[in-house]
C-alpha cells in the first residue's frame, strides 16, 4: 500500500499532473541560461597589443605595414601575427602586452575584455568555468539532501531565491573573482531549482509515464540552451546579459501559490493530513473521487514493510568492489557517467572554437538535443539500453575523431561532425540514467546513481581545462572528447542488457546478473540445434527458433 496505489487512482497523468508538470518543467529553461551562459560571459573575442601610440577605443583591425613594424608573427603555425607579443621599440625580443585592443564585433563586450583575460590570463576563463560546475557538482549534494529533510517545495524557493540574489551579485561584481564566486553560487542552485522541479513532477506522474515525463523535460533545457544564445546576440554587454538571464526567475516565485507539496515526499514523512488534501485537490481537478476512507486504506504502512534492524550494518557503494563482475560493471558504468559528461558539456562550451559564426553554432549545437531525446522516446524501450547508450557513444567518438582529417578550409564539415557528435552525446546521456539506474543492485541503487552523478560532475569540471588546449592545437579537446566516448561505447558493449530483466535486489543477484542470461542462450542453442537433429522435418525446428534464454 502507497502513493502509486494513489496514482493508479487518479490516473498516471491525468489533467491535474499535466498542468503542475508543464509549470516545473519551465524553471529548465532558466537553469540552461545560467549553465551555459558563460559561454558568452566570459567569451574571449580576438585582440592583438595595443600601440603605445593608439588610443583605448582604436579599432581592431589594423593595417599590414604596421603589423610588420610591430607585431611578432606566429612562424611555426599560420603565420599569423601573435596577438600576445609586441615588437618594443630599441628592442630584438618581444615583449608582452601592455594593453589590448579587442574585436568587439566578435562577441560584444564580454567580461574578458573588462578585466583583461586573455593571453597570460586566459586560464582564469577555465577556472571559471570549472568553478561553476563544482558549485554544480557541491549543489547537487546539498540540495538533494536538503529536499529529501525540509521538503522539496521549500528546497525550490531557498533555491530560486538565492539565485536571483547571486545572479544580480553577478552582474555587478567589480572584479574576476567576486564574479567567479557569486557565478559559483548561482551554479549549486540550478541543482536545486531543476533537479527539485524535476523530481516533484517525477513523483507525481504513474511508472508508465516516467520516462517520457523525464525526457520531456530536458526538451525545456535545451530550448533555454537556444534561448541563452538569442539573449546574447541582442544584449551584447556582459553586465546586462547576466541581469536579464536572471531576473526572469523572479517569475517563478509565483510557484508559492501554484505548485505544492510532494504527496509522495509528506507520505515517506508521515504528513498524511497534508498529502490526503493535495491528493483530493489533484482528485477533483481529474473529475475522479476518493473517498477519506479509501486514501486512509492506501496510505497506511504495510505490515510487512522492511525495517532497519538496529545494529545492523547498512549496505553502501564500497560494498559492490567486493564482487569482481559487480565491480568490473560499476567501473565502465562510472566512467561512462563522466565520459558523457565531460564529452557533453566540452561541446556545449566549445562552439566558439568551430570557427563560422557562433550563435548560429550555439542554436544548432542546443536544437540537436531535441531530435536526440526524441530519439530515446521511442527507441530505449524498444532496442535495449545497452544498443541505444553503447552505439550513441560510438558514434559520437566517431564523429569527434574524424575532425582530425579534416581540413581547416572546411569549417562546414567540422562544425557538422561536431553537431553529430553533439546529438549522439546527448541521446547517450539521456540513455546512461536509466541504463545505470538498472545495473546496480536495489540495496545500493541510488547510491550507485548518486556515485555516476559523482564522477559526471568530475567530468564537466574538468571540461573547460580541455577546451583551453585549442591553444596547443586547434582540433585536440574534440580529440579527447572523442576517444572518452568511443572507449566508453566499446567497454558498455560488455554490460549485460537490462530492459525487460528482472532487476538485481540483492548483492549476489547483481554479482550473476547478466551471466545467468549467457549460460542459458548456450543453453538454449545447445537444445535447438540437437532436438532439430532428431526432428527433421516435423515442425519443430520453427517453434524452437521462437524461443529466448529467458524461456529456457
Amino acid at each position: 500500500m502507497g502513493y502509486d496505489d494513489v496514482i493508479s487512482m487518479l490516473g498516471d497523468f491525468g489533467r491535474y499532473q499535466k498542468r503542475i508538470y508543464f509549470l516545473l518543467c519551465l524553471p529548465a529553461i532558466l537553469c540552461a541560461f545560467h549553465k551555459l551562459g558563460n559561454v558568452f560571459l566570459i567569451a574571449e573575442p580576438p585582440s592583438r597589443c595595443k600601440l603605445p601610440y593608439e588610443l583605448a577605443n582604436a579599432s581592431y583591425h589594423i593595417n599590414d605595414t604596421e603589423m610588420e613594424k610591430w607585431y611578432s608573427f606566429n612562424k611555426t603555425r599560420d603565420k599569423s601575427f601573435h596577438s600576445c607579443l609586441i615588437n618594443a621599440p630599441n628592442s630584438t625580443i618581444p615583449q608582452p602586452c601592455d594593453e589590448y585592443i579587442y574585436d568587439l564585433k566578435a562577441y560584444g563586450y564580454t567580461a574578458v575584455i573588462d578585466w583583461n583575460l586573455t593571453c597570460d590570463k586566459a586560464y582564469l576563463i577555465a577556472i571559471g568555468n570549472s568553478l561553476f560546475m563544482f558549485g554544480v557538482m557541491f549543489g547537487s549534494i546539498a540540495f538533494g539532501e536538503l529536499s529529501d529533510r525540509w521538503g522539496r517545495k521549500n528546497t525550490f524557493f531557498l533555491s530560486l531565491v538565492m539565485q536571483v540574489v547571486f545572479g544580480v551579485v553577478a552582474s555587478v561584481a567589480p572584479e574576476f573573482w567576486t564574479f567567479t564566486i557569486a557565478r559559483a553560487v548561482v551554479g549549486a542552485t540550478t541543482s536545486g531549482v531543476f533537479l527539485v522541479a524535476y523530481v516533484i513532477g517525477l513523483e507525481m506522474v504513474g511508472s508508465s509515464k516516467r520516462m517520457i515525463a523525464g525526457t520531456v523535460c530536458q526538451i525545456f533545457f535545451s530550448v533555454g540552451y537556444m534561448l541563452t544564445a538569442v539573449f546574447a546576440i541582442y544584449i551584447p554587454n556582459w553586465r546586462s546579459l547576466q541581469f536579464a538571464l536572471t531576473i526572469p526567475g523572479l517569475v517563478f516565485l509565483t510557484y508559492w501559490w501554484l505548485i505544492p507539496e510532494s504527496a509522495r515526499w509528506l507520505i515517506s514523512n508521515n504528513r498524511l493530513e497534508e498529502a490526503k488534501k493535495n491528493i483530493q485537490v489533484a482528485a477533483r481537478c481529474n473529475k475522479v473521487q476518493i473517498p477519506d476512507k479509501t486514501l486512509d486504506e492506501l496510505l497506511r504502512p504495510s505490515s510487512d514493510s522492511p525495517r532497519k534492524v538496529a545494529g545492523e550494518k547498512q549496505p553502501n557503494i564500497l560494498d559492490i568492489f567486493k564482487y569482481p563482475r559487480l565491480r568490473k560493471r560499476s567501473l565502465i558504468i562510472f566512467f561512462d557517467w563522466f565520459a558523457n559528461n565531460i564529452t557533453y558539456y566540452g561541446l556545449s562550451w566549445n562552439t566558439n572554437n568551430l570557427g563560422g559564426n557562433p550563435y548560429l553554432n550555439f542554436v544548432i549545437s542546443g536544437a540537436v538535443e531535441i531530435p536526440a531525446y526524441a530519439f530515446l522516446i521511442f527507441t530505449l524501450n524498444r532496442w535495449g539500453r545497452k544498443n541505444i547508450m553503447s552505439g550513441c557513444m560510438i558514434t559520437a567518438g566517431t564523429a569527434l575523431l574524424l575532425t582530425m582529417i579534416v581540413p581547416q578550409d572546411l569549417q562546414w564539415l567540422n562544425i557538422t561532425l561536431a553537431m553529430i557528435g553533439k546529438l549522439a552525446i546527448t541521446a547517450s546521456y539521456g540513455a546512461v540514467y536509466v541504463f545505470s539506474t538498472e545495473q546496480f543492485p536495489t540495496v545500493v541503487r541510488n547510491a550507485g546513481l548518486g556515485a555516476g552523478s559523482m564522477c559526471a560532475r568530475v567530468g564537466s569540471v574538468t571540461a573547460p581545462y580541455v577546451n583551453i588546449m585549442t591553444h596547443i592545437w586547434k582540433p585536440l579537446p574534440l580529440l579527447i572528447f572523442g576517444a572518452l566516448a568511443f572507449i566508453g561505447g566499446l567497454m558498455s558493449l560488455t554490460l549485460p542488457e537490462t530492459l525487460n530483466r528482472k532487476l538485481p535486489e540483492s548483492f549476489e543477484e547483481g554479482e550473476s546478473f547478466g551471466k545467468r542470461t549467457k549460460e542459458a542462450a548456450s543453453t538454449l542453442e545447445g537444445v535447438k540445434l540437437e532436438t532439430i537433429a532428431n526432428n527433421q522435418g516435423n515442425g519443430v525446428e520453427s517453434e524452437l527458433l521462437k524461443l529466448k534464454p529467458d524461456d529456457v
